[in-house]
């Protein structure tokens, strides 16, 4: 076909790469570009073809270079979690083990519901230099490769076999991702040879285009079904999750609960819905939560579920509700809408939050159900102030949290994820400001941390640079995936970094003692194949990787350090040692179900199975 002034000759990787360079979206009534540019790591099925591509647009698009790709999609996610999912970063890697690293930051993404592309590298389309350096043959399909492993964890997926293809696939993706109910990771399969294939693009593909994040209404049903629910509570509760922040919807929940004096509980993605001091904030919810809000969640009649996937450390494992409880589920996802025979409301949380409001009018809450919850809320309150204390008792992680919480600006951004600091976190810290806390505990991945803040901090930049993104992360994680301390000083991203070294994977460690079970292979000193264990000094590995860092040998020191680490303009590591058995939090946990042995040599596991097992009557039933 011959060029026309109507179309543009353009390769497969130049045509997707311009295309994403021309989407914007309108937020608070300004234009920005939709993607915010991504991070790469180059190899052979991405450097030739992408690349020249993404050269052409490095000032619209800019690339980070990553040091690891699973890191990269966890940056990605933090990125796009602290925009709100309203913007996104892509990340390309090379075909074979650079693709496949990315699988679980797909999958984190996945399980957050959270906008990601992937420009990943396949193998040939032609086939004729078959089989390719890391090629994973499959002998009976050979259609069938390493890239259709992300298939169970994206939201959309395709592999561009002709150029013309990406004129349908790159605006369903897109679409994909700006979904309220739909959001998630993108996938786009990238053969070698079909990169670099040419093809005459219409032009109108490539202008402008404003992007809006549709609001869906809920159905007038529901929200009267909702509504003669709501007005029968004599104890209601609300469970505040993560979509309301992504629906910008804390201001509409907040003056709905003070309309009808509802108390508020809060998922652990939900965290920073409200501060610590609105007197209806009764606490976290669940197996990590808080007893005032586990004490009123127990004798709820009537929850309103809004922007939650109720998953088992909310619902601790779903005995955390009285089972004669009915629950209001107000999602954008109708999945999560339905679950556990909740009376779905399907529709945008600030919609959604208006228009029960507006039917409810008049409804109050029985003031001693209120008062009951604050109540509990102050017991809370004063058993948090204890725990974070310090003097003559080990340091812990609570009282690390107590230190930041105390020293940090209000709009800084706190991380965490998987190991212990989730569960420590969610019960101590109390928030200063809105939106300010990001608990990766949807699929818990270790090592996305340091990633994560990485990727919060590019967002940060652009939103609120005087503000800081601090890193609670335990030894385990640090070992696992560190190199984006690299990163943050090369980007000149500045992160506070704090290491809390227990010796190990210490709350695998408690897990496994509370089941009975002897300490093997979590603690270093506990490992058998270790003959002599020995620390990691994290100062000098910080340091190295252009850091500025300092070993404290105690809470006092890290008060000091932390407010060094404020005034400075680079990534900076404080590493502090903290007991592995003293100091966790004890309160505040519901019933979470784990498998223990049914039987067993062992007096003490049979015991604790016995002693867990005695909760599962208060489980409710249904799917």
């Amino acid at each position: 076909m011959t060029p026309t002034s109507d179309t543009i000759r353009l390769t497969t990787a130049q045509a997707i790469i311009r295309w994403l360079s021309n989407q914007y979206i309108e937020i608070d009534g300004a234009e920005m570009r939709l993607c915010g540019g991504g991070f790469g790591i180059f190899g052979h099925g991405n450097v030739t073809c992408l690349g020249e591509a993404l050269h052409e647009v490095q000032d619209a698009l800019p690339l980070y270079r990553g040091q690891n790709e699973q890191s990269m999609g966890f940056a990605a996610a933090g990125y796009a979690k602290q925009w709100l999912r309203q913007r996104f970063m892509f990340c390309t890697a090379s075909a074979g083990p650079g693709t496949s690293n990315l699988l679980t930051s797909a999958a984190l993404a996945h399980a957050n519901r959270l906008p990601m592309l992937l420009l990943c590298g396949d193998t040939f389309l032609t086939r004729l230099p078959d089989p390719v350096l890391q090629q994973m043959e499959n002998f009976g399909d050979p259609t069938f490769g390493v890239n259709d492993a992300f298939k169970p964890v994206v939201r959309y997926w395709d592999r561009i076999t002709h150029p013309a293809q990406v004129i349908q696939s790159l605006p369903a993706a897109i679409a994909t991702m700006l979904d309220p109910a739909d959001c998630g990771p993108a996938f786009l399969g990238l053969p070698q040879d079909v990169q670099g294939w040419t093809y005459d693009y219409p032009s109108v593909f490539f202008e402008k285009k404003v992007h809006r994040i549709r609001r869906i209404s809920p159905d007038a049903d529901e929200i009267a079904d909702a509504t003669a629910l709501l007005k029968s509570a004599k104890r209601p509760m609300i469970i505040a999750g993560g979509g309301v922040q992504y629906s910008r919807a804390v201001a509409e929940l907040t003056a709905f609960a003070e309309a009808h004096q509802i108390p508020v509980v809060e998922t652990i993605a939900g965290r920073a819905n409200m501060v610590a001091t609105h007197p209806l904030n009764i606490g976290p919810l669940g197996v990590t939560g808080s007893n005032s809000a586990n004490e009123i969640a127990e004798q709820a009649d009537v929850i309103v579920a809004v922007g939650t996937r109720l998953q088992d450390f909310t619902t601790g494992s779903w005995t955390a509700f009285a089972k004669d409880a009915r629950i209001i589920s107000i999602n954008a996802a109708r999945h999560d809408a339905a679950k556990h025979m909740s009376l779905p409301v399907v529709g945008d949380a600030k919609l959604s939050i208006g228009q029960l409001g507006t039917a409810v009018a008049g409804y109050q809450t029985p003031a001693s159900w209120t008062r009951q919850a604050q109540a509990g809320r102050a017991t809370w309150d004063a058993y948090v102030a204890e725990n974070v204390e310090y003097g003559n008792r080990p340091a812990s992680y609570a009282q690390a949290i107590g230190i930041v919480n105390e020293l940090c600006d209000p709009r800084d951004r706190v991380v965490a994820a998987a190991g212990g600091l989730p569960a420590e976190v969610t019960a101590n810290w109390r928030t200063l400001d809105i939106g300010t806390v990001d608990v990766e505990f949807g699929f818990s991945c270790m090592g996305y941390e340091i990633a994560g803040a990485w990727g919060a901090r590019i967002a940060q930049m652009q939103r609120e640079p005087e503000r800081d993104t601090i890193v609670f992360l335990g030894d385990g994680s640090y070992m696992m995936l560190n190199s984006d301390i690299y990163s943050s000083v090369l980007s000149q991203k500045k992160l506070i970094i704090l290491v809390l070294d227990n010796g190990g994977f210490a709350v695998i460690n408690k897990l496994q003692n509370n089941t009975g079970n002897e300490s093997f292979n979590n603690l270093l000193a506990d490992c058998p194949t270790i003959p002599e264990p020995f620390a990691v000094d994290f100062e000098a590995h910080a340091a190295a990787q252009g850091a500025v860092a300092e070993t404290v040998s105690n809470p006092d020191e890290l008060g000091a350090a932390f407010k060094r680490a404020k005034a400075s303009a680079r990534t900076y590591v404080i590493v502090m040692k903290v007991d592995p058995y003293e100091g966790w939090t004890t309160e505040g946990h519901t019933w979470w179900e784990v498998g223990t042995p049914h039987i067993t040599t062992s007096n003490r596991v049979r015991e604790a199975h016995t002693d867990w097992e005695a909760s599962r009557d208060k489980q409710r039933k249904g799917v």
